[in-house]
């Protein structure tokens, strides 16, 4: 039994401990335990190094602690593995920070108490081998991170903020259970790997359709998919460590879910189809809300809600591991860019303004964009000849990822632009598009065994590659000409709207209540 169990499932339960240690001494520099929080995460991150190399040792392991489908599973493999290292190492970082960031607070003990507890719940959640350790450590991580959230309860937007991140976070828990009893009463069972192969040996019955759907909606709540996404933009409230564990690890569970259950949710086309045009609407409204944003937290803020909205766009185009390595990708890079926002913002400052930027003209926003895609489409062909063929939803986000590379060359070809720049931007679309071939063959090496293949493109399929394809096309080619008509009244109107996010978080403001859900304690 010891062989079999997985000793990176011991790391939530060093975490536990710590904290109910912390929790006895709630106060201000814990007496002779200040090491507690850093040195309990340090082990965890221990014990997730050593199941990975257990992992790749004895291959998958799976353990249960009871019969189905109400018992506790927990499953170790290539996925979950990666993952669970990956939590680990952001929250050593987390806890190292926090541990001089909240120094001298008042209630010091009782914070880093909530934020071993908070990481022990991911830490499950990503060894979580059936749907009930989902439906559990989901609930239990929206529990304590709602107490995060709550820090401050004297502050007004830190009680709003928690009020929509209760209301968003639970209901999408209850759909999520309602879910899994709609899998369990149609497969019956709710381990991962018996519903995979429920789903790969014949169509889908209605109810697992429905089932599938509700599966999708619980994730798009999680990862703050449009048009409640409101909720991820107002954390700021809460102490920086919170913000960057809540961006670089709590909010890719609802993209983990999707993976883990992917060849279920690729056996439902209609809930696939309802990924790709859900993400790709919140990626490009995230995006483009994310350039008018002055505070550099609040900015990141809306990255976040972009980078998971194409997130979703590549789980539903059927891009597993793409999706996946976009999850470890983007942790890596918000748990930095929060945690250091504060001596960028210094960095920024202390520059010196640079002169005025060149402005392209329509024709060479028309040359770039031509320009990017015949070198995507030269590095295409060339990794087509040394790797094989490319399915058709690969071709078409790395296009969308080129568009946004046309920006930069655009600047490039401006007419006051410097020869080296124009070398430098056709470099950097260059290099993007060899980038984008190399990781999609590193995702598939570490993650292929373990994800379904990519779908074979049907009609309905090739309407919405087209439909993504021309709108983050235009968004892209909007952004390269925006500085022709930024000084029109009609751009300093929009870019107003744009800010406050078309007002649709005031919205969710006024059904909520304003302040009034969420009182101080």
């Amino acid at each position: 039994m010891f062989v079999s169990l997985p000793l990176s499932l011991l790391a939530p339960s060093v975490l536990l401990a710590a904290a109910l240690v912390l929790a006895a001494r709630p106060g201000r520099r814990p007496h002779g335990i200040g090491w507690v929080p850093q040195g309990a995460a340090l082990a965890a991150l221990g014990l997730a190094l050593a199941g990975l190399c257990q992992e790749l040792l004895l291959g998958p392991l799976q353990v249960s602690f009871g019969p189905e489908p109400l018992a506790p599973a927990f499953t170790l493999d290539g996925v979950s593995a990666a993952m669970t290292l990956l939590v680990a190492f952001i929250g050593w970082v987390v806890m190292r920070y926090a541990r001089s960031y909240l120094d001298g607070e008042a209630r010091e003990g009782r914070f880093h108490a909530l934020m071993l507890a908070v990481l022990a719940g991911v830490l499950l959640l990503m060894q979580a081998g059936n749907l009930a350790v989902f439906v559990l450590a989901f609930a239990a991580i929206g529990t304590g991170l709602r107490r995060l959230l709550l820090f401050y309860p004297e502050r007004a937007a830190a009680r709003r903020a928690a009020t929509k991140f209760t209301l968003v976070w639970h209901a999408a828990d209850a759909i999520l259970l309602l879910a899994a009893v709609l899998l369990v009463a149609t497969f019956g069972s709710g381990d991962l790997d018996a519903l995979s192969e429920a789903a790969s040996g014949a169509p889908l019955p209605l109810t697992g359709h429905v089932a599938v759907a509700l599966l999708a909606l619980a994730a798009a709540l999680k990862t703050a998919s449009f048009p409640l996404h409101g909720w991820l933009t107002e954390v700021m409230e809460a102490p920086t460590p919170v913000s960057a564990l809540l961006h670089a690890g709590i909010i890719n569970a609802g993209g983990y879910l999707l993976v883990r259950t992917a060849d279920l949710v690729q056996a439902s086309p209609g809930t696939m189809a309802a990924l790709v045009m859900l993400g790709g609407l919140t990626a490009l409204f995230g995006a483009v809300v994310m350039l008018t944003q002055s505070a550099v937290k609040t900015a990141l803020a809306w990255s976040t809600v972009a980078q998971m909205g194409f997130m979703l766009l590549q789980c539903g185009l059927g891009l597993w591991p793409l999706a996946l390595l976009h999850i470890i990708a983007h942790s890596l890079y918000k748990a930095h860019a929060f945690l250091s926002s504060g001596g960028a913002v210094r960095a920024v400052a202390a520059q010196r303004r640079p002169g005025p930027v060149a402005v392209p003209s329509l024709v060479a926003v028309l040359k770039s964009f031509a320009l990017a895609v015949v070198l995507y489409l030269g590095v295409a062909g060339v990794f087509v000849l040394l790797a094989g063929p490319k399915s058709a939803q690969a071709l078409a986000l790395g296009t969308m990822l080129v568009f946004g590379v046309a920006y930069l060359v655009a600047q490039g070809l401006a007419d006051a632009a410097p020869a080296a720049l124009t070398r430098r931007t056709a470099l950097a679309s260059l290099a993007a598009a060899a980038a984008y071939f190399t990781f999609h063959l590193v995702a598939d090496a570490f993650w292929g065994a373990h994800l379904p293949p990519v779908p074979q493109a049907g009609a309905l399929e090739w309407a919405l590659i087209v439909l993504a394809v021309l709108s983050f096309a235009l968004v892209a080619f909007a952004q390269a000409l925006f500085p022709l008509w930024a000084h029109h009244p009609a751009a300093a109107g929009l870019r107003v709207h744009l800010a406050n996010g078309l007002y649709l978080n005031a919205l969710l403001d006024r059904l909520i209540g304003g302040f009034g859900l969420a009182k101080p304690h």
